[in-house]
């Protein structure tokens, strides 16, 4: 089987697919790459499948060596990356000779990058995914130095695709399109049109965003805890809310006054803290 080494991981380098959809009921959150559109479109390049285990990197910093002849993609955030010394673009077929390195720099914007290997990663699933789920601890663990992964055969044709054009993520605010949530009425202020600042203190789990502190509407009852989805933008008795990402917990208790759409959740897992957030009303 052919094999990739892990040399360096940056921040954080984790395995990611399309995570463990319909397990919500017990108790088991989906997981899966947090952009997930950046995630198939790597896979696509190189023909595999979708759901194919792609590698996730926080904040570039991966250096990986070829350990056979492979075929590859990057895409998502833009870290400047080299083959051998050699400068290579995102969005692109990269074909890694044996003993070949391929190692990214800091993205210029952007917060997550990802690298699918033709054939796909073929590490043991857990409960159907490969996805590291940082909440739960499902999963394989974070790539370190020194880990070598297993590669699949290819079951596809490789696509007479060389380059896709794609966007990149804005450097200046992010603008994040919502529907009204289910509890909007327990908050006195509304949550679109004001600016937000991405926490360093966010994760995989959710963003925390800071502000203004939105105010609660006084004298109601406590809610029961309830079942959240990837998107929901939830508002803990702090008043700054919390935007769910993969990692998000399988049920809440605090209101949920709005959620981003699908595809922007995509880019909202590229903000990178200190980011601007702002939410525009898609109801």
């Amino acid at each position: 089987m052919n094999t990739l080494t892990v040399l360096a991981t940056g921040p954080l380098a984790l395995l990611q697919d399309h995570g463990r959809p319909g397990l919500g009921g017990q108790g088991v959150g989906r997981s899966g790459a947090a952009d997930r559109g950046s995630h198939d479109l790597a896979n696509r390049l190189v023909g595999n499948a979708p759901d194919a285990a792609s590698i996730e990197i926080v904040f570039g910093g991966l250096n990986v060596r070829a350990d056979h002849d492979l075929i590859v993609a990057l895409t998502g955030a833009p870290a400047p990356a080299t083959l051998d010394g050699t400068p290579v673009g995102h969005n692109a077929v990269l074909r890694m000779p044996a003993g070949s390195v391929l190692a990214l720099a800091t993205p210029r914007t952007g917060l997550r990058s990802y690298l699918a290997v033709r054939g796909g990663i073929a590490v043991a699933p857990v409960l159907g995914s490969r996805a590291t789920d940082v909440l739960s601890g499902l999963g394989p663990p974070a790539l370190t130095a020194g880990t070598v992964l297993p590669i699949a055969v290819p079951a596809r044709a490789l696509p007479i695709l060389d380059q896709a054009a794609v966007w990149s993520p804005p450097a200046g605010a992010i603008v994040l399109r919502a529907r009204r949530g289910p509890r909007a009425s327990r908050v006195a202020d509304d949550p679109f049109g004001r600016a937000w600042t991405a926490s360093s203190r966010s994760d995989r789990i959710g963003i925390r965003l800071e502000g203004e502190p939105m105010r609660f509407v006084p004298d109601l009852p406590e809610l029961p805890s309830e079942g959240v989805v990837r998107g929901a933008l939830q508002v803990p008795p702090s008043g700054e809310p919390v935007l769910f990402l993969s990692d998000h917990p399988v049920t809440g208790g605090y209101p949920v006054i709005a959620v981003v759409i699908s595809t922007d959740v995509d880019l909202a897992a590229q903000a990178r803290p200190g980011q601007q957030i702002v939410f525009r009303d898609k109801s």
